[in-house]
C-alpha cells in the first residue's frame, strides 16, 4: 500500500483516524496505531510480517537484558548481549538484501561456487533496521531508558507513517510521546497540510518528471543527443528528490495527525553551494545516522589523516550499499565519498572564492552525475550515458516529438519542479483572517482535487526509496 493510492486515501487512512480518536485512554490509541501499522505493512507480502516482529522481539529482549547488566553493573555481559543483538539485526539485512548479490558474484568467478533460493527483498527493511539499531546502540551508550513493554516498541518500530521509506526515526526522538504525547485539532489539520504538500510533490510533479528519464534512457541514443541527456539527468534528480521529499512530508504530516513530531529529512538540497552543503539538506535522518553510528565510532576527523580518509570512504561505500545491493550504489557512494574529500582537502578554499551562483552550478554539476550513476544500474547503459553527456552529439529533434508523445507531457512538469525546488514559497502565509484561512484551505483542497484526478488517470505511481 502507498500513501498516494486510492485505497489508502479513502479507505486505510480515514479507518485508522476514527479507530484512533474514538477512544482517549492512551493505552486504547497505540493499539489501535499498532494494529493499522501491522496492517498496512502485511498489505503486500503478510509473511513478511513476521521477520518486523521478530527484529523487534531481539531488540526488546536485548534491551532488557543491556538495562539488566547495566544495573548489575557487569559492563562485559552488558557489551556481549550489545554485540550479539547488533549482530542479529544486521544478519537480517544481510541475508534478505545482500546474500543473493555476493552468491551472484561469487559464481561469476567460480561458475556454480554457490546456489541459493533467490530471496525476495522485505519492503523498508534497510529503514526499520536502521531504526531498531539506533534504539540498541543508544540504549547502550545510556542515552535512553528502556522500554519494557515490547508492543510499545514494536509500535515504534512498525509505525506506518515512517514504516517504509523513512525518515529514519530515532527513538530518542519519539520516546516520550509514545505514552505523552499531546493531540490537537490544530496539530490534525498542520498534519493533513503537510501530507497534502507531499502528496502533491509525488502525483504531480515526482510522477511526471519520471516519464522524461525513462523514455530518454529506452530510447535511441542518436535522436535525443547530448542535451537531452542531460534533461533526463535532471528530470531524474526532480523525481527522486519530489518522490522522496514528498513521502517524507506525507510521513510527518500522519505523524501529526497522531500527534507525533518527527524531525525533517530535506531543506532545499538543490540550493547548496557545494556537495558537502547538499549532504547536509539531503536525507538528514541517514546522513546523520551514518555520521552518529559509524563515522563518529571510527574516530571521525579527530585521527591522523591518512585513518580519517579511510573512515570516510567507509562511511561513504557503506552509505552508497545501504541504498541496494547493486554495483552503482557502491560506486555512486564512494564517487560521493571521493568528492568530499577533494572539497575538505583541496577545493574549499577556492569555491569560498567563488560567487555563489558558479558555487551552485559547481554542486549540481556533481549532483547530476551523481544521479545517473544512481538511476542506471546496468553498467554499460551508465556508461554510455555519461559519455552521451558530454559528446557533443546533436539533438534530432522531428524524429524526437515523433518517438514518444509522453516525453512532451513530462517536458511540461519540468518547469515546475525547478522552481518548487527552490525555497520560493516558503516564506508566504495566508493572511491570518477567516477570508485568508479560507483561501488557503481552498488552495488545500484545490491540491488534494488535483492529486485525486491524476491518480485515477494514472499507471504510474511507485516511491523509489521503497527498494530501499
Amino acid at each position: 500500500m502507498v500513501f498516494s493510492s486510492l485505497v489508502f486515501l479513502f479507505a486505510f487512512l480515514p479507518l485508522a483516524i476514527t479507530s484512533y480518536y474514538l477512544f482517549r485512554n492512551r493505552t486504547y490509541r497505540n493499539a489501535v496505531l499498532l494494529v493499522f501499522s501491522l496492517l498496512f505493512y502485511s498489505w503486500g507480502e503478510p509473511r513478511f510480517i513476521v521477520l518486523i516482529l521478530l527484529a523487534s522481539l531481539a531488540a526488546y529482549l536485548g534491551g532488557l537484558l543491556l538495562d539488566h547488566f547495566a544495573r548489575r553493573q557487569k559492563p562485559g555481559l552488558k557489551k556481549l548481549i550489545f554485540v550479539v543483538t547488533v549482530v542479529l539485526l544486521t544478519s537480517n539485512l544481510l541475508v534478505f538484501k545482500y546474500l543473493n548479490f555476493f552468491s551472484d558474484n561469487l559464481n561469476l568467478l567460480f561458475p556454480g561456487a554457490l546456489s541459493l533460493p533467490r530471496l525476495v527483498l522485505p519492503i523498508g527493511i534497510s529503514f526499520y533496521t536502521f531504526q531498531i539499531l539506533s534504539y540498541v546502540i543508544d540504549l547502550y551508550r545510556g542515552e535512553i531508558k528502556v522500554q519494557k513493554n515490547y508492543f510499545y516498541l514494536t509500535l515504534y518500530v512498525s509505525f506506518f507513517p515512517q514504516l517504509i521509506a523513512g525518515p529514519i526515526v530515532r527513538y530518542q526522538t519519539i520516546e516520550d510521546e509514545i505514552l505523552h504525547r499531546q493531540e490537537s485539532f490544530e496539530g490534525v489539520v498542520k498534519g493533513v497540510k503537510r501530507f497534502l504538500t507531499g502528496l502533491a510533490k509525488k502525483v504531480l510533479i515526482a510522477n511526471n518528471t519520471a516519464l522524461i528519464a525513462e523514455i530518454i534512457y529506452k530510447g535511441d541514443p542518436a535522436v535525443y543527443g547530448t542535451l537531452f541527456y542531460w534533461v533526463a539527468a535532471l528530470s531524474y534528480a526532480l523525481q527522486i528528490y519530489f518522490d522522496f521529499s514528498g513521502y517524507s512530508d506525507m510521513a510527518i504530516g500522519l505523524g501529526q495527525m497522531f500527534g507525533f513530531h518527527f524531525l525533517e529529512n530535506f531543506n532545499y538540497p538543490y540550493t547548496a553551494l557545494s556537495v558537502t552543503d547538499f549532504w547536509r539538506r539531503w536525507h538528514i535522518s541517514l546522513s546523520t545516522w551514518f555520521r552518529d553510528y559509524i563515522y563518529i565510532p571510527l574516530g571521525g576527523n579527530r585521527v591522523k589523516r591518512s585513518r580519517w580518509i579511510f573512515n570516510l570512504l567507509v562511511v561513504w561505500a557503506l552509505t552508497g550499499f545501504w541504498h541496494g545491493a547493486q554495483w552503482n550504489f557502491l560506486l555512486w557512494g564512494l564517487y560521493y565519498g571521493v568528492i568530499l574529500l577533494l572539497e575538505k582537502l583541496v577545493l574549499d578554499k577556492f569555491l569560498q572564492k567563488l560567487p555563489k551562483l558558479l558555487r551552485w552550478c559547481y554542486a549540481m554539476f556533481v549532483v547530476l552525475i551523481g544521479w545517473v550513476i544512481f538511476n542506471l544500474t546496468d553498467p554499460g547503459q551508465m556508461g554510455y550515458a555519461l559519455k552521451m553527456m558530454f559528446s557533443f552529439t546533436p539533438t534530432q529533434f522531428p524524429e524526437l516529438l515523433m518517438a514518444d508523445t509522453s516525453l512532451v507531457k513530462g517536458l511540461l512538469y519540468l518547469p515546475l519542479g525547478l522552481v518548487f525546488s527552490f525555497p520560493i514559497f516558503r516564506r508566504l502565509k495566508a493572511p491570518e483572517s477567516t477570508l485568508g484561512l479560507a483561501l488557503e484551505n481552498a488552495v488545500y483542497l484545490g491540491i488534494l482535487a488535483a492529486c485525486i484526478v491524476f491518480i485515477v488517470s494514472a499507471t504510474y505511481n511507485p516511491f523509489i526509496y521503497f527498494r530501499f
